[in-house]
């Protein structure tokens, strides 16, 4: 009998970013700065984790409920659950929560303390994406277990049929003995028959889930000479999902990152446009020869975003000059990198990486904190001082995080605030991203910022433990 546990596995990356599927945002509820961050379920329905950290000392008392990100759902609000203040850490609450379906939720938080009462919404998606046989050994056991449970049923009622109403000392009759092994017979085929409809059930329900399992969109890129890029988006079919509900997220359908392989040395930060129902082109800049990896953002009407991965042979690409918001960096080659925490920018300006004390750990909230120097005012790029690119170096994992965290704006202005997130940071020349490395390994750290007009990158590397 074939059985299947409907169980995540844990490490799959999920939508919005590659291999990064923990939710992680910095606001305001109220006059109360929190650092929240979401674990979503490993199954749906299933439990979100959810950690939320205040700086100040005079929050008493946090709420979390869970909503649907929209619609009539995002309406009605059940009775919140209290979240767990630590013990040992006074700033840091604990809670759970409960997403029964498939698709876009919040997380709301409800704070109260010594300034008052206030709220504030972070979008979290609940999409399974795998399941995975049982393990062998508990399979093992728990078909031992059957074979027990179903012999004793037989046995029981053979023995009652047969010396359940016989004097003690008595030996059952030849009719009794012959009705017995009637009974016997008909308790195991029905036996035998509950096993078998209950394993069509199970694999029933094994085969409606996986109807549920998330697929990606899928994307593929050309080019057409002698500059035009050519992305095309592919539904492979999941529920009801559509390839022409995008909202702009920064004023745009889409962001692109072009990482050349394997050094990753350039990057390009881009905007395509779109052209038809899930077609998008992009006029290149001058590119060298390579292999480059593609990440592509994008967020959907009902506030799940996704990142679309490919990869691209290019030549030469002898294009035109950036405008607008796109952008390009260049770095050290990976096999060349020394670490260091100082990136040069253009006009004898260096971007450097205040790093904390110790050492990176996988799926620990850290501030990455840059500062330019000379002191230097940054300008808002796409509405926010900053944006960053934290990639592992193998390309298993791929987040674009903001000063406020790593979910979308588009996202966000859906629970009601369109300028949520656009922060200013407490320096004009410093901004941070709240980030955690879901995994240990190397990364590449691509931070851009804007100053007189022009966008700069920064690039950095880290070793997480």
């Amino acid at each position: 009998m074939r059985l299947l546990l409907l169980m995540l596995v844990a490490g799959a990356g999920l939508p919005a970013h590659v291999g990064s599927p923990d939710v992680i945002y910095e606001g305001m509820a109220g006059k109360y700065r929190l650092l929240v961050r979401i674990r979503p379920p490993v199954i749906v329905p299933g439990v979100a984790e959810i950690e939320i950290r205040s700086p100040s000392a005079d929050v008493r008392e946090l709420r979390i409920v869970p909503l649907r990100l929209t619609g009539a759902g995002a309406k009605f609000t059940p009775t919140p659950d209290v979240t767990q203040r630590s013990k040992d850490d006074p700033q840091l609450f604990t809670g759970s929560l409960w997403l029964m379906s498939v698709g876009a939720w919040q997380v709301r938080i409800h704070a109260d303390g010594d300034q008052g009462a206030g709220e504030l919404s972070v979008p979290v998606s609940a999409l399974p994406a795998s399941t995975r046989s049982m393990q062998m050994g508990i399979g093992a056991v728990l078909f031992a277990l059957m074979v027990i449970l179903a012999v004793g049923i037989v046995s029981i009622v053979a023995a009652s049929v047969r010396e359940g109403q016989v004097d003690p000392g008595q030996q059952p009759t030849p009719s009794r003995i012959r009705r017995s092994r009637l009974i016997t017979a008909i308790t195991a085929a029905v036996v035998l028959g509950i096993i078998w409809l209950s394993n069509g059930w199970w694999n029933a329900e094994a085969r409606g889930y996986s109807k549920i399992v998330y697929k990606p969109l899928q994307l593929s890129a050309s080019l057409d000479p002698p500059n035009q890029l050519m992305l095309r988006i592919k539904d492979p079919g999941w529920l009801q999902r559509k390839v022409d509900d995008l909202i702009p997220d920064h004023t745009h359908l889409m962001h692109l990152y072009m990482i050349r392989l394997p050094e990753m040395e350039r990057v390009w930060h881009l905007h395509p446009d779109l052209v038809a129902k899930g077609a998008f082109t992009q006029q290149l800049p001058d590119m060298p020869a390579g292999r480059y990896q593609l990440f592509g953002d994008i967020v959907h009407e009902s506030g799940i975003a996704e990142t679309l991965t490919t990869e691209l042979d290019l030549p030469d690409v002898s294009g035109k000059a950036l405008t607008g918001d796109d952008s390009s960096g260049l770095g050290p080659a990976l096999s060349k990198s020394t670490r260091e925490a100082v990136a040069q920018l253009s006009g004898g300006r260096r971007l450097v990486w205040q790093s904390t004390a110790g050492e990176l750990r996988a799926k620990q909230v850290s501030p990455f904190r840059f500062r330019v120097e000379p002191s230097t005012n940054l300008e808002p790029y796409m509405g926010m001082l900053g944006h960053a690119a934290f990639v592992k170096t193998d390309r298993t994992v791929f987040a674009h995080v903001h000063p406020s965290g790593s979910v979308p704006m588009a996202a966000l202005s859906l629970v009601g605030d369109p300028h949520a997130g656009h922060s200013t940071g407490a320096e004009a020349s410093e901004v941070s991203f709240p980030y955690a490395f879901p995994q240990p390994g190397d990364y590449r750290i691509y931070v851009q910022i804007k100053i007189e007009g022009r966008v700069e990158t920064g690039v950095f590397d880290a070793h997480v433990n």
